[in-house]
């Protein structure tokens, strides 16, 4: 037993009940984490290598793909701790290191697919222009602009008050991996802050940029309507496609999360775990493949670096 029981580690959990099965397990969770590893990474490298991905479009896609690396790789030694070794102890600054980059790069995500809904804007709605808008340094910006937004949001609710708050009640988590509203339910103290915090942060990130995404789509097909081409608005609008896609996989993970944990009470709570999961596993493993599969000049680098030829 620990002497100062607020100092104790953390105890991470996997699947509740089914601990025999955590090796079994582990393999469709290492499989799609290598597929994850794989596919943002030849993502990134096809854009670093290739002069024709050299545009604002791509670059925003890069940012996605780092985003999808980086929130995989906070998680992963974890989750596979937990899975393989059964190794659920976690130090607090370990766990709250993992909860704020969690997090933080949840609003990244978001705010890189607002992003390229802008590019998207540009590139259709004011054609002639999107160069000169949307120039390397005006990337370069708005990329710093979403890193900023999503980093510094997170400061005061993490590692402000989780890290002074006491924690005298169970040290047991509920996932593989460390969240915010998890640990501070953990929390001997005033917790009002941590509680109305986050509402309010996602309410002025996350449900504005579905608006403004949603209000750029609106400008978007009405400017697409007006072109006379019937060839022309289906390339306009398969230009969108990708990034659509994107979105409504997101989006609707996050939707999916949110209406378990609040209907959901009555459902065993392995189904909660799963949803998890699912929300983070799921966008980071499905991005590669929608621009794979919707995006030509990605796909002809993608022949290019497994042929050989450049």
């Amino acid at each position: 037993m620990w002497l100062n029981v607020s100092s104790a580690p953390f105890l991470l959990t996997g699947f509740p009940g089914l601990e025999a099965a955590h090796h079994w397990i582990s393999i469709p969770f290492f499989a799609i984490y290598v597929s994850v590893l794989l596919g943002n990474g030849v993502l990134l490298y096809l854009i670093k290598d290739d002069h024709n991905l050299h545009e604002p479009m791509y670059y925003f896609l890069a940012m996605l793909a780092g985003t999808d690396l980086t929130v995989t790789l906070t998680t992963m030694p974890t989750v596979m701790g937990v899975l393989w070794l059964n190794h659920r102890e976690i130090s607090h600054g370990a766990c709250f290191l993992q909860a704020y980059f969690i997090h933080s790069l949840a609003f990244i995500e978001s705010g890189v697919l607002l992003a390229m809904a802008y590019d998207r804007f540009i590139a259709i709605c004011t054609p002639l222009r999107y160069s000169s808008i949307l120039t390397h340094s005006q990337v370069i910006k708005i990329g710093l602009g979403v890193l900023m937004r999503g980093f510094l949001s997170l400061v005061p609710p993490i590692l402000f008050f989780l890290y002074w708050f006491p924690y005298c009640r169970s040290h047991v988590l509920s996932h593989a991996f460390c969240l915010h509203q998890d640990v501070m339910k953990l929390a001997c103290a005033d917790i009002t802050f941590n509680r109305i915090y986050p509402v309010v942060l996602v309410a002025l990130t996350f449900f504005l940029d579905v608006l403004i995404i949603v209000f750029s789509y609106i400008l978007i097909l009405k400017t697409v309507t007006g072109i006379a081409s019937g060839e022309e608005r289906a390339k306009a609008l398969n230009t969108c496609v990708s990034h659509i896609s994107c979105v409504l996989v997101s989006y609707i993970t996050v939707i999916g999360l949110t209406f378990i944990h609040r209907f959901g009470r009555h459902a065993p709570h392995v189904v909660h775990i799963a949803m998890s999961y699912v929300y983070f596993f799921f966008p980071p493993f499905m991005n590669p493949i929608i621009y794979s599969i919707k995006t030509k000049q990605i796909q002809k680098s993608i022949i290019c670096l497994f042929s050989g030829k450049k």
